[in-house]
């Protein structure tokens, strides 16, 4: 039933089939990390996916000309979220998930039907594959999958800027106390989160060669649940980039077992992923209740 499952073919496709997940869950772990929650990225997704579209197919636009402008616009809109949550100490589970409704309502107001698109740089895209031996290729998607995650690990646990932020998510008085520039960290947070969402929408428009308005429901959930099954702590401070590594590929495993299954719905998919997130969010439970009596 399983013959091949794992093989090279199939590993490398679970990073294409799952770098939009996996690009949106690297910038989420930041976002986390720092004491906040996005949940706009979703929206952000499906608006970017018909953007680019209607650039590419209706107005012409070359694809990078295109995929340049929406990640402009992702990174102001998350830019602006975070901007809002810093100045006016406002929730950012509320904050974002007004922006939610803005981006899936802007999404509507571009297109409200899907559109294909035909272009030779897509097709190029497509086409494009490193060899790794046998039928194992990386393609495009896994590629650029591969070097945001690269640069994560970078930003995260080697620069200043991931510091503050585990500072700030650690505990923000403390974090202000010992001179992290709050404020600009939290904006620069947020612009990153609203980028990679973009970046995760163009990404998927290589997947699919469309753009869909509602692409993207449930997004922010599955990203949430793969960075907090990584052992990132939703209370922030605590987690790193290659948990949430894992917790995509966990993601992707289950997906793709059930696809090589053939006989169980997709609804076991959430069915498996909630009980595995039930499960870590007990487990940190338990974890920070042992820390916090060993003080």
């Amino acid at each position: 039933m399983y013959e091949g499952f794992f093989s090279g073919r199939v590993i490398t496709n679970l990073f294409a089939d799952n770098a939009a997940l996996g690009i949106a869950a690297v910038v989420m772990t930041l976002v986390i990390l720092s004491g906040g929650i996005d949940l706009s990225v979703g929206s952000m997704l499906g608006f970017t996916t018909i953007l680019i579209a209607v650039l590419v197919q209706q107005k012409g636009m070359h694809p990078l000309s295109a995929i340049a402008i929406a990640l402009g616009i992702g990174t102001v809109f998350g830019a602006f979220m975070g901007f809002l949550i810093h100045r006016y100490d406002l929730p950012p589970f509320l904050v974002t998930l007004g922006g939610m409704f803005l981006a899936r309502g802007m999404a509507f107001v571009i297109s409200k039907e899907s559109l294909g698109i035909e272009n030779a740089f897509y097709n190029h895209m497509a086409d494009f594959g490193i060899p790794l031996g046998g039928k194992a290729a990386l393609s495009a998607t896994a590629l650029i999958y591969l070097l945001l995650f690269a640069l994560g690990i970078v930003v995260t646990h080697f620069t200043p800027f991931g510091r503050n932020i585990y500072a700030l998510g650690g505990s923000e008085p403390s974090a202000r106390l010992m001179g992290v520039p709050i404020g600009s960290t939290k904006i620069a947070v947020y612009a990153l989160s609203g980028f990679g969402a973009a970046l995760a929408g163009a990404v998927s428009t290589f997947y699919t060669t469309s753009g869909n308005p509602t692409t993207g429901g449930g997004f922010e959930l599955d990203v949430i649940a793969s960075v907090v099954i990584g052992g990132t702590l939703l209370t922030g401070g605590v987690g790193t980039q290659l948990g949430t590594l894992a917790g995509v590929l966990i993601f992707g495993t289950i997906h793709s077992a059930l696809d090589f299954d053939g006989r169980l719905n997709s609804y076991w998919l959430r069915i498996a992923i909630g009980g595995l997130l039930l499960i870590f969010i007990l487990f940190q439970r338990f974890l920070t209740r042992t820390s916090a009596l060993t003080r």
